[in-house]
């Protein structure tokens, strides 16, 4: 029986890899996933679980762009350590984007989740999105982007993309980096600058997050409990070094339209299942 629930933490920690970086809703697909593979666990362990698991595909970004988010130059031929201004103008720029998630998650999160948290939010979210997508690769088509590095995001910039962070807080289905891709696009950053921000903007927002499931959760865990996360973020942060690596690649040479008409074509399918099928 242990066993067969730590498949389904693998499981559950693969598709946590796959779709915390693509712009489809990693969230969303966690939650309908449940409605097939369902751990026996407690729902309060489940809804940490369901949160502190992308602490694992969050270390993957910490891994991979560790010469771009680490402030300091500790080079070994130098005495002392140099600090790299821009990285800090970046972590500056990184927090004003996180305030309204912030705001979100301490005063309104535990309000609004029970309310959202449903096939039907997901499916209507993965299908709007999606929609944005297509149309907003299609009104940038032949257009030069206007912030194609970091150093070129001005704060308002952050704070708009940080603003569309939180229409993904609050309706699973959305996608974190769908929901920050579409804002950074719109206001004219390029598509590499806008997957980069994003991995970046995930840092500090779901550690922040996990730690708030994990003090509402409490830190007593059973050896099951605490065997089915460390599997889960553990393959979640395998499977998330080869997806992003694969995504920063393929977006140099594509646009995120077939992502859109995934998420339009996976709506569809739920809302399908959920009231024709399984009514």
């Amino acid at each position: 029986m242990f066993m067969i629930e730590i498949l389904k933490s693998v499981l559950f920690g693969i598709v946590e890899g796959i779709t915390e970086w693509l712009p489809i809703s990693s969230t969303g697909h966690m939650i309908l996933l449940n409605e097939f593979v369902t751990l026996d666990v407690s729902p309060e362990f489940w809804e940490m679980f369901l949160v502190v698991i992308q602490l694992g595909a969050i270390m993957a970004v910490v891994v991979l762009f560790w010469n771009k988010i680490f402030p300091f130059d500790l080079g070994r031929k130098r005495k002392k350590s140099i600090i790299k201004t821009d990285i800090f103008v970046m972590w500056f720029k990184i927090l004003i984007a996180c305030i309204p998630a912030m705001i979100y998650g301490i005063f309104l999160d535990d309000i609004i989740e029970p309310y959202l948290y449903n096939a039907t939010t997901v499916a209507i979210m993965l299908i709007l999105f999606g929609a944005a997508f297509i149309i907003i690769e299609n009104w940038n088509k032949g257009k030069t982007p206007k912030v194609n590095s970091l150093a070129a995001l001005t704060c308002k910039d952050a704070l708009i993309i940080g603003l569309f962070q939180l229409i993904a807080a609050i309706f699973p289905g959305t996608s974190r980096s769908g929901a920050t891709i579409v804002g950074a696009l719109l206001i004219g950053v390029s598509r590499v600058i806008a997957a980069e921000f994003t991995f970046f903007l995930a840092i500090p927002v779901m550690f922040g997050a996990s730690l708030l499931k994990l003090v509402k959760f409490g830190f007593h865990f059973t050896m099951t409990e605490a065997s089915l996360l460390i599997v889960g973020m553990v393959v979640a942060f395998a499977v998330s070094m080869g997806v992003i690596s694969f995504l920063m690649g393929y977006i140099k040479k594509h646009d995120f339209k077939v992502f859109g008409w995934y998420r339009i074509v996976l709506g569809i399918v739920v809302l399908v299942y959920f009231y024709l099928i399984a009514a």
